[in-house]
């Protein structure tokens, strides 16, 4: 494909469209107003969007659907301008993160206003995965995934709500910010635990909320382990309670080689993640600063 072409064509739709905003004034009495004018320069504006992106050219794409949705804006086409600021922020993406945010923020605002709060909260994710994964602005990706899971509960989607919070808890736990972390991971444990379809994975979320309180105090951890198994009597035959058992011996022991090898025992039935890795290793550190391979 020629992207110059569609470019050219893409220019000459837009300048098209800016001659119709401009003209409307002058010939407005005659045809009913800007209403009909502004409609065709939307159109117009979005045909060039759809070109810039076929000539793989983002920013021009972005730049035209924001023109539309500001358009709709002035008619306001209030879901229109959602929907022009939405393809806006997919196509910033990949030229402007920042100019992408924008664009999401403003038809996160559209739907909030008109009390569309789940497609709210599905565009606040958006945000957070841009904050996450190209701006690496971990703490702003957390308070986005918050939102987002208080718009899901306002809606009682609490499935969607949980899964929201388990990243926050997730960033949260990275940068040691244990308290929020464990709060989160026993709420949904205790979520988990009395559904008969998410029970399995209760064990996972009270694991994950033991290693944050060990990664803080080891009484602390040995006391919540407790309560865990009192809470959910499942959870003390787990592999993952058994684990913590072993941790907390070796770590009354100070056997960092205890550790190690209950670590690695247990990695070779079930693979660690990445996040449970990194919280091992910290525990690990603080028997001992060795900043070797749990593996």
């Amino acid at each position: 494909m020629d992207h110059s072409v569609k470019e050219k064509e893409a220019m000459a739709l837009i300048a098209e469209a800016d001659k119709k905003i401009k003209s409307h004034s002058v010939l407005g009495s005659l045809f009913g107003g800007p209403t009909r004018k502004y409609e065709e320069a939307c159109e117009m504006y979005v045909r060039a969007a759809n070109m810039f992106k076929m000539a793989k050219n983002w920013g021009a794409a972005g730049n035209a659907f924001c023109q539309a949705a500001r358009l709709n804006l002035q008619m306001e086409n209030k879901l229109d301008a959602a929907i022009n600021f939405i393809d806006a922020g997919n196509a910033f993406k990949k030229a402007d993160p920042q100019e992408a945010i924008t664009c999401l923020g403003n038809a996160v605002d559209i739907y909030s206003d008109m009390g569309r709060f789940t497609i709210a909260a599905k565009h606040h994710i958006s945000i957070a995965e841009v904050y996450e994964t190209e701006l690496l602005d971990i703490e702003k990706a957390i308070a986005h995934y918050e939102q987002a899971s208080d718009y899901y509960k306002g809606e009682e989607s609490n499935s969607a709500a949980n899964k929201c919070l388990l990243k926050v808890a997730t960033y949260a736990a990275q940068l040691e910010q244990y308290q929020k972390a464990i709060e989160i991971y026993e709420q949904i444990g205790t979520y988990a635990m009395d559904s008969t379809l998410l029970k399995y994975g209760a064990k996972d979320y009270f694991f994950k909320a033991a290693l944050c309180h060990f990664c803080v105090d080891m009484l602390n951890a040995k006391l919540s382990v407790q309560r865990y198994e009192e809470m959910f009597p499942a959870f003390s035959d787990s592999r993952e309670c058994k684990l913590v058992k072993k941790l907390l011996d070796a770590f009354e022991e100070q056997d960092v080689d205890a550790f190690t090898d209950a670590v690695k025992d247990f990695d070779s039935i079930f693979r660690l993640d990445q996040w449970n890795t990194t919280m091992l290793l910290r525990i690990k550190k603080t028997i001992q600063d060795d900043e070797s391979d749990l593996r």
